[in-house]
């Protein structure tokens, strides 16, 4: 926090607080509560040159403030008792004159314990300021010192984009504050026990995650919730779509968060569970599928996953095929070819887990009549649009990494796959314009779904999306983009709230779920991005402004995306992490502007390992070059 006042500029932070020991910060001796425990403000306080001892950046005399705070101690809060702090500072401001005053304000809560209380986990900063709960006066002295530069990095992180004139206003409000999420969904980043073995986190006898213990150990694990009325960490067929926030300014939360589904797609949980949408038992994680979620806060995440009760996950159609997409985009983006190898067998695992499906062997999955997907309340039957592009988009993948990777073998058996599941996905679903929902021939199978080209977005985020690579026909594919911003954009609430989930043909809204006639704000930024990959760069940014609008303006939700709303301006689910993903918007951008990133050389390659050693600089002169770059 910053207020205009004057100070003394001689008067440094370096008087007032202890020294630093390398990259270790050793707290002095304050009581853990100090700030959150004042009552009233004592008068060792009040008298103060700058109000709370010892944190201060300046001084308002030219005296070092006393470290009062070694020898005064404010009493715990009892429960329930109401509490409440001051802080003041005064100064004399010269006429004509101005002076600064800067405040830090630290919570040092190191230990966590989820519901169950069964495991303590420390937050990832312990690392560096210790787990005693004494560390605040450290972490606002470490603020003070550091916050001039986190501005200055910030400033040039995001000036590119702010003063590039051709994107819009709400576009650049959007592209950042979204992000909002990924601090204020629940989220916790958490340190991983020195002394962890592998068998603690994966089955014994199957296959070795080699770089699992030390990304672990290196980055921390990181898990963000659902939504917060939705109370399930990482849950991966939304993360999906939220993932690019991640693995374009994070990346190594998202390969620690991949190695934390990995571990638990090898492994199983027998217990059996009644589920709520059909009253079935089953038990709760099969091995080689991946899971729903990694866990309930109120019980204890990573040790019991699929805290979702609906419905029975291993069945659905979206959520192997999800964990193959993101393995191979998070590889092309980033070059990590360890990575790629620990997660090949896991690939492979949860593809042949995928292949049941398949139950006409025409190289094409089947849904199974009932919301199998993340669309968890819109029921799909037979092949599909959503789930068979998916598909289609993976076994693309699966053939890529196999030759990256050298199996030869695997990428001749998912190359024929591809062949007989391309035909059957046309044959079965293209009608002359779109991709029907589905080929059950119900009712409602000629629905006009926004989402149905999800497949070709991630297959054009990963350069794998035109000649020779593409799987979907280019000509299909601008026919289906055009055909939803008619329909769901242009056709739904006078193009003004973005895309309708479902839309039937004569032009009225699909009603046949309370999904299908729902507006999803993170599947249109989805939507936005494929158009944007296809040419149809301001049909892309029309559709997703109509989000913007009504979220941020119209209803008022800053800060607090929900999943979905529906056209009398209803909405579910507050504070949502499918909206992060409008940074695939960003990358598509990228793309089209030529900085995305190139084909990452073979392990093989006589250039592999020179490239390796360099990824680090080229990496930061890509981030340099933004700068002169045009955006569109």
């Amino acid at each position: 926090a910053r207020c205009s006042a004057p100070l003394a500029p001689e008067q440094d932070m370096e008087a007032c607080v202890p020294p630093l020991q390398g990259h270790n910060y050793v707290p002095p001796s304050v009581p853990a509560g100090l700030a959150l425990n004042l009552h009233l403000l004592p008068s060792w306080v009040r008298g103060s040159p700058c109000g709370v001892p010892g944190w201060c950046r300046h001084g308002a005399s030219h005296d070092p403030c006393p470290m009062a705070w070694r020898h005064q101690q404010s009493s715990v809060t009892a429960k329930g008792e109401e509490t409440a702090a001051a802080v003041c500072a005064t100064c004399t401001v010269p006429a004509r004159g101005h002076r600064t005053l800067e405040l830090a304000l630290a919570w040092d809560m190191p230990r966590v314990h989820f519901g169950s209380k069964e495991k303590l986990h420390l937050r990832r900063y312990t690392r560096f300021f210790g787990s005693n709960g004494d560390a605040a006066p450290a972490l606002a002295r470490y603020a003070l010192a550091h916050y001039e530069e986190w501005e200055r990095k910030i400033d040039a992180w995001q000036k590119p984009v702010l003063e590039n004139s051709q994107l819009p206003s709400w576009y650049k409000s959007a592209l950042f504050n979204e992000l909002y999420f990924l601090t204020d969904g629940g989220t916790v980043w958490l340190e991983l026990p020195h002394d962890c073995l592998p068998q603690e986190l994966q089955t014994p006898g199957v296959a070795s995650l080699s770089h699992l213990l030390p990304v672990l150990r290196e980055y921390g694990r990181f898990a963000y919730l659902e939504g917060q009325e939705y109370r399930m960490y990482n849950t991966y067929d939304v993360h999906f779509y939220a993932s690019f926030a991640l693995i374009m300014l994070w990346p190594k939360l998202q390969i620690s968060l991949q190695y934390d589904i990995a571990v638990t797609v090898i492994n199983e949980d027998v217990e059996p569970r009644q589920y709520l949408m059909s009253g079935q038992t089953a038990q709760v994680k099969l091995k080689n599928v991946v899971p729903h979620d990694i866990g309930d806060p109120d019980d204890e995440p990573w040790q019991r996953v699929n805290a979702y009760l609906i419905h029975d996950t291993a069945n659905w159609k979206d959520l192997n095929l999800k964990f193959v997409l993101q393995v191979y985009r998070d590889y092309y983006l980033t070059h990590d070819v360890p990575y790629l190898r620990d997660m090949w067998p896991v690939c492979q695992a949860v593809m042949e887990s995928e292949l049941r499906f398949d139950t006409d062997n025409d190289g094409l999955i089947e849904n199974g009549g009932f919301a199998d997907q993340t669309y968890d309340a819109w029921v799909v039957n037979g092949a599909s649009a959503y789930c068979g592009g998916l598909w289609l988009a993976a076994v693309r993948v699966m053939c890529e990494m196999a030759e990256v990777l050298g199996d030869k073998e695997t990428q001749q058996k998912y190359s024929g796959i591809l062949q007989k599941g391309k035909e059957a996905f046309e044959r079965l679903l293209w009608n002359g314009k779109y991709y029907n929902y589905d080929s059950s021939g119900s009712s409602t199978s000629s629905s006009i779904m926004s989402d149905q080209c999800a497949g070709q977005w991630f297959l054009g985020a990963c350069g794998l999306d035109h000649g020779e690579l593409e799987v979907f026909p280019k000509s299909h594919v601008i026919s289906a983009l055009q055909t939803i911003f008619e329909k769901n954009v242009m056709g739904f609430a006078g193009g003004t709230m973005g895309a309708v989930n479902g839309m039937r043909p004569s032009g009225v809204p699909d009603t046949s779920s309370v999904q299908s006639s729902e507006v999803w704000i993170g599947v249109v930024y989805a939507l936005a991005a494929t158009m944007i990959q296809e040419g149809m760069v301001q049909e892309g940014f029309h559709t997703a402004e109509g989000c913007y609008r009504t979220v941020w303006e119209q209803l008022g939700m800053a800060f607090q995306t929900p999943e979905a709303y529906c056209e009398k301006k209803v909405y579910r689910s507050l504070a949502y992490m499918r909206p992060l993903s409008i940074w695939s918007m960003q990358l598509a951008l990228e793309s089209r502007a030529g900085r995305a990133p190139c084909a990452p050389p073979a392990p093989s390659s006589p250039v592999y390992q020179h490239a390796t050693r360099l990824r680090g600089r080229l990496m930061g002169l890509a981030r340099d070059q933004r700068a002169t770059s045009s955006w569109i």
